[in-house]
């Protein structure tokens, strides 16, 4: 049934397509579709602007105008569907992207021997699989951990990582632009409240898009109500840090 009411209106002239919005409402009403924020129904709306501070380009406003009434069931059907996709996803299936492993660093005579030159240093990586939507909170490397949480773009972008953040972390790599928002947020949750994370360290593109991964880290870690060191790191299209804080 349609009513006047207030509702989220987007200027897509502004809008950059960072996320940020998506990230901040709690229905899953917002989604970046072809690089702009869309919101994909009138009743997943409640109209109350939680997005609205959020958006740096001040491309979302309250109008009022004829739209579907908020359904708050419709809402929770919402959000229940785009779970279980996300947890479809990362259930164990025999392929190999989804097995857990860990990888033994190099030691002793084995680490002396290894070339320090870029071109033949060896990967820091001590763990698979990589991706957030296939790491399960359960995760035996995620036990104590100091978390490297990566946008996908920054390992290409950026030629020494392994050398200079990687050593001595877990990686999770995902893009804000692109995954399930909410998802993650639930799973980081998931991980600083039962994990026992040591640190957090977020790297991300200079990008717009980017701006929406320490979010959804700061948000997990809000709703697990821990709260662990953190620091933000930006990179530069050209591989440059830009930014460390």
């Amino acid at each position: 049934m349609k009513v006047t009411r207030k509702i989220i209106e987007i200027d897509e002239e502004r809008c950059d397509g960072c996320g940020n919005c998506v990230i901040s409402c709690a229905e899953g009403a917002l989604k970046i579709i072809d690089g702009k924020a869309k919101v994909i129904s009138d009743n997943l709306c409640d109209g109350l602007g939680a997005c609205l501070g959020e958006c740096p380009q001040e491309a979302l406003k309250i109008i009022e105008r004829e739209a579907e009434d908020f359904d708050e069931a419709a809402v929770e059907k919402h959000l229940e569907t785009s779970k279980a996709k996300e947890e479809k996803q990362t259930m164990p299936c025999g392929c190999p992207s989804t097995q857990i492993q860990s990888f033994a660093p190099a030691a002793g005579c084995q680490g002396a021997n290894t070339p320090t030159s870029f071109e033949k240093a060896a990967s820091a990586l001590t763990h698979w699989p990589i991706q957030i939507r296939l790491i399960p909170p359960t995760a035996p490397f995620l036990k104590g951990a100091d978390l490297l949480v990566t946008a996908d773009c920054v390992p290409v972008a950026f030629p020494t990582l392994h050398r200079d953040y990687l050593q001595g972390k877990t990686v999770m790599l995902g893009c804000p632009k692109f995954d399930d928002v909410q998802a993650y947020i639930d799973k980081f949750a998931e991980i600083f409240k039962t994990a026992g994370v040591k640190s957090v360290t977020t790297m991300i593109m200079e990008v717009p898009c980017c701006s929406g991964l320490p979010m959804i880290v700061k948000k997990g870690m809000e709703a697990s109500g821990v709260n662990v060191p953190s620091r933000q790191v930006v990179v530069s299209t050209r591989g440059e840090i830009l930014e460390e804080r």
